[in-house]
């Protein structure tokens, strides 16, 4: 099998290449490193966005493409969470970030598996995790901003979003779990 490499799969390069550029960002002690790391955050979602809807338009979608990009988004979320957490080090952003993390760990470990069963198609990405990813998005940019915008208290608002996140991310975690299980339960009757 040949690997091949096209427009949407290299914006998915690209966002993976975004990453270590982000962690060095955060760090540096400059007053707007927090506005250029959401700015990436920012370039980087675009791309997701813009080579799934290139992949289909332009009928470009391949099996490397479709393994590459949700290892790129998950990536990049567990990545930044880790930074949002060691940067605002409290119990309350350290729970939902692990409670995303682990789902993401969870859901995609369980797709691996229903794949080899014949399956994958149960566990297939729903409207309600299209929700979980757009306020978990909404969030962590929020969160790298940090600083109110005009009298809008921004990191607030980032860690309200936090949690509608956490707790849809457990919703969806509970709804692909039952399917799978429901799949498996009538593939042994």
């Amino acid at each position: 099998m040949t690997i091949q490499f096209n427009l949407p799969t290299n914006l998915t390069l690209l966002r993976i290449a975004l990453i270590p550029l982000l962690a060095v960002v955060f760090y540096l002690p400059w007053q707007y490193s927090n506005v250029v790391c959401m700015l990436i955050f920012l370039a980087a979602g675009i791309t997701d966005w813009l080579d799934g809807y290139l992949a289909r338009k332009m009928q470009l979608e391949t099996p490397f493409g479709a393994f590459l990009d949700p290892v790129a988004d998950k990536l990049m979320v567990a990545i930044v969470l880790v930074l949002l957490v060691q940067q605002q080090s409290t119990p309350y952003l350290a729970i939902p970030a692990a409670i995303i993390i682990g789902r993401e760990i969870t859901i995609a470990s369980l797709r691996e598996w229903m794949a080899e069963i014949g399956q994958r198609a149960t566990v297939k990405v729903s409207s309600l995790g299209k929700w979980k990813t757009t306020a978990q998005m909404l969030a962590i940019g929020m969160m790298l901003y940090r600083e109110d915008l005009l009298g809008i208290p921004i990191n607030a608002i980032g860690y309200v979003l936090m949690y509608i996140a956490a707790a849809l991310t457990l919703w969806s975690m509970i709804s692909y779990l039952r399917a799978a299980l429901t799949a498996i339960a009538e593939e042994e009757k």
